[in-house]
């Protein structure tokens, strides 16, 4: 873990970019904080629809849907190309995504119980609501995808 992060400072401290943000790891800290930058991409369109669409005047939760759609797109787009860049799960290109969308619908519930019990049932605004259920969230999306892309594949 040290190391992980001492990796990461000289990449820091020398512009390193490509290896930083793209090049293919095993360093777990990296493949981290790629996926928080991933998921925070995801996160900012998601909250964003949701916002606007409420704005709009559908329910929240309802909203929630649409963002979570839309965040799925971008999370499955950056996922494969930064956080677990040269890794494909050991299955076909069709079961690896629908094993992606599995993961995201139970972060999909998660998600939406959770906005549920801290709108409806502690009364905070919704918008906080949807910040801190990405957070934990975030967790489960993260060690069930790197589970995933756990081993490499022959198979292009």
């Amino acid at each position: 873990m040290k190391g992980d992060w001492a990796d990461i400072l000289s990449l820091l401290k020398t512009w390193r970019w490509r290896e930083l943000l793209y090049k293919p790891t095993e360093n777990a800290t990296l493949q981290f904080l790629r996926y928080i930058i991933v998921g925070g991409c995801a996160f900012i369109t998601d909250f964003c629809t949701v916002w606007l669409l409420k704005e709009l005047g559908l329910h929240y939760l309802v909203a929630g849907v649409f963002g979570f759609i839309l965040g799925v797109i971008v999370n499955y787009i950056l996922t494969k190309t930064l956080a677990f860049s040269g890794k494909r799960a050991n299955m076909s290109k069709e079961a690896e995504f629908a094993l992606f969308i599995l993961i995201s619908l139970v972060g999909l519930g998660l998600t939406e119980l959770l906005m549920w019990l801290f709108t409806d049932g502690l009364g905070l605004f919704y918008l906080a609501s949807k910040a801190i259920a990405a957070v934990i969230v975030l967790l489960w999306n993260f060690f069930a995808k790197k589970l995933m892309y756990r081993k490499k594949s022959n198979k292009e």
